[in-house]
């Protein structure tokens, strides 16, 4: 029977890549001349520190992030934003969580959407991935396309198709 995994997977080379993009252009930029600014990436937790003096420095340093990371290849929606800066010192700090592996309820929002489309399929969630079985082949396909047009505000991959 033909099947199909839907991953949230994040290549941390290729991000470790971005962010040392992200660095050079930063220290190249004439608007962040003689100023603080520190990014730090936590490979273990995947976790990234930035540190710089203003909130317009910061949301310079969010589109260059995001632009950098899309160049190598990298979903925009990997990082997420939504922990509030904090003022530490002189410097306004913020710590942004990259999203790998899809969550729970995230996988059980993507399941009810692909059971509620009406096509004969099953998708069954294991730990971080979600499975896909199908009859026919273009069954899959159509899965694949349902996933790609509903945001579900996560970077998806669809890996280890098998017929």
């Amino acid at each position: 029977m033909p099947s199909f995994d839907i991953v949230s997977k994040v290549d941390t080379q290729t991000l470790d890549n971005a962010v040392n993009t992200v660095k050079k252009e930063i220290t190249n930029r004439y608007d962040f001349k003689d100023s603080q600014v520190t990014i730090e990436l936590n490979k273990k937790d995947l976790v990234l520190t930035i540190e710089v003096e203003s909130d317009m420095k910061l949301e310079q340093v969010k589109d260059v992030l995001i632009s950098r990371s899309m160049r190598q290849g990298l979903d925009g929606s990997i990082y997420d934003f939504s922990k509030e800066p904090f003022q530490s010192g002189k410097v306004l700090k913020q710590q942004v969580t990259i999203r790998n592996g899809i969550k729970q309820d995230d996988a059980k929002k993507i399941v009810k959407t692909i059971k509620d489309s009406g096509l004969k399929v099953q998708p069954a969630i294991m730990d971080d991935i979600i499975r896909v079985t199908a009859k026919k082949i273009d069954d899959l396909q159509s899965v694949i396309q349902l996933c790609k047009e509903g945001n579900f505000g996560l970077p998806l991959q669809y890996v280890n198709m098998k017929n």
